[in-house]
C-alpha cells in the first residue's frame, strides 16, 4: 500500500464517504425506491440549508469558536422575508427583500462575532443566548399568524429549475465552491485556519484573531440568509417554528465531516458528506414508517454522531501530541 493511498485512507471524509456509500448500497437494497432519481433529488433538497449553513458554521468552528444560534437566525429571517415580500404585507420587490435579507444575516452574525471577540464571551454564551433572544423577536414579528402569498419570483427561488436542476441545487453548489476556494486559495482562509491551531502564534505572526473571526461570524450569518432564500419559498406558509433543530443538525455535520470542535482542522467537503450521511438517515427513518418515532430516532443518532466525533477527535489530537512529543 502507497503511503498517498494511507493517507487518503486515514483521512476523516474518506470514513465518512464509506459509511454514506454503505448506508445508500444498504437502504437501496431493503428498498429499491430509496435509489431512484426521485427520492434522491429529494433528499438532496432537503440538504440544501444543512449544506449552505455548514460551509459557514464549518468556518467558525475551525477558528475554535461556535454558533448555535444558525436555526433561530432562520426562523427569524424566514419571518422578514415574508414580511417584506408578501403581498398581505410590505409587497417590496423580490430583489429588495432577498437583499434585505441577506443583510440581515450577516448583521446578526456581525453581533455574534462582535460579543465574542470584543466582549470577550464564549461563543457558546453568545449564541446560546441569542437563539432564545432571535426565536422571541420571530413569535414577536409573527405575533401568532402565518404569512403567505408569497411573490411568484421568490417561489422560484425555492421551487425554480435551470437547466433541469433546482435552483436551491446549483446554490448549494456554489456555496460549497465558494467556500472550498476561499479556504484553499486565499490568504483569508490560511488565516481561518491558523487562528483556530494556534491563536497566539498567529498574533505573534502579524495576524488579528478578531478580525477572522467577525468575518466567520459575519459569513456564517450571510450564509443562513441564503438558505433561507432558497429553503423559505418551498413551503406553503412561513410561521414561527422554521429553523428549529437546524442547529444541531449542521453542528453534528460538521463535526462527523471532520472538522475538530477545537478548531484548526476541517474541510468543507467533509461538511458535505456529514450532512449527506445525516439526511440519508433522516431519508432511511422515513422510509421505516416510523412515524413521529422518526424524529425521536434522528436526534438520538446525531447525538450519538456527535459523541463519536468528538471522542475520535479527542484520540486523534492526544495521539498527534504524542508523536510531536517523541518526534
Amino acid at each position: 500500500m502507497t503511503k498517498q493511498l494511507q493517507t487518503w485512507l486515514s483521512r476523516r471524509e474518506t470514513g465518512v464517504a464509506l459509511i454514506l456509500a454503505c448506508t445508500m448500497a444498504g437502504a437501496g437494497l431493503a428498498n429499491p425506491a430509496f435509489l431512484s432519481a426521485g427520492n434522491l433529488r429529494d433528499m438532496l433538497v432537503q440538504c440544501v440549508p444543512g449544506i449552505i449553513v455548514g460551509c459557514g458554521l464549518t468556518l467558525v468552528i475551525v477558528t475554535g469558536e461556535i454558533d448555535i444560534s444558525v436555526g433561530s437566525l432562520m426562523g427569524l429571517l424566514a419571518a422578514a422575508i415574508g414580511l417584506l415580500t408578501s403581498s398581505q404585507h410590505a409587497g417590496l420587490p423580490v430583489a429588495a427583500g432577498v437583499a434585505l435579507t441577506l443583510l440581515l444575516g450577516a448583521l446578526v452574525g456581525l453581533v455574534n462575532g462582535v460579543l465574542v471577540t470584543v466582549g470577550r464571551v464564549p461563543s457558546i454564551i453568545v449564541t446560546l443566548g441569542m437563539l432564545t433572544a432571535l426565536r422571541g423577536a420571530t413569535e414577536l414579528l409573527m405575533g401568532g399568524t402565518w404569512i403567505t402569498a408569497l411573490p411568484d419570483g421568490l417561489r422560484f427561488l425555492g421551487t425554480g429549475s435551470v437547466l433541469g436542476i433546482r435552483v436551491s441545487l446549483w446554490t448549494a453548489a456554489a456555496a460549497v465552491a465558494v467556500t472550498a476556494c476561499l479556504v484553499r486559495y486565499t490568504p483569508l482562509g490560511r488565516r481561518i485556519y491558523a487562528v483556530g491551531s494556534n491563536p497566539q502564534a498567529a498574533r505573534l505572526a502579524g495576524l488579528s484573531p478578531n478580525r477572522v473571526r467577525l468575518f466567520a461570524f459575519a459569513f456564517t450569518g450571510f450564509l443562513v440568509g441564503v438558505a433561507t432564500v432558497v429553503s423559505v419559498p418551498q413551503m406553503s406558509v412561513i410561521e414561527s417554528g422554521v429553523g428549529i433543530g437546524l442547529e444541531l443538525f449542521v453542528v453534528t455535520a460538521v463535526v462527523v465531516g471532520g472538522t475538530s470542535i477545537s478548531g484548526g482542522r476541517g474541510t468543507v467537503w467533509g461538511t458535505l458528506l456529514g450532512v449527506l450521511l445525516l439526511g440519508s438517515v433522516r431519508t432511511v427513518l422515513i422510509f421505516l414508517n416510523l412515524g413521529e418515532r422518526a424524529t425521536y430516532w434522528e436526534r438520538a443518532i446525531q447525538g450519538g454522531f456527535i459523541l463519536a466525533a468528538v471522542l475520535l477527535d479527542h484520540v486523534t489530537r492526544r495521539r498527534r501530541a504524542a508523536c510531536a512529543a517523541t518526534a
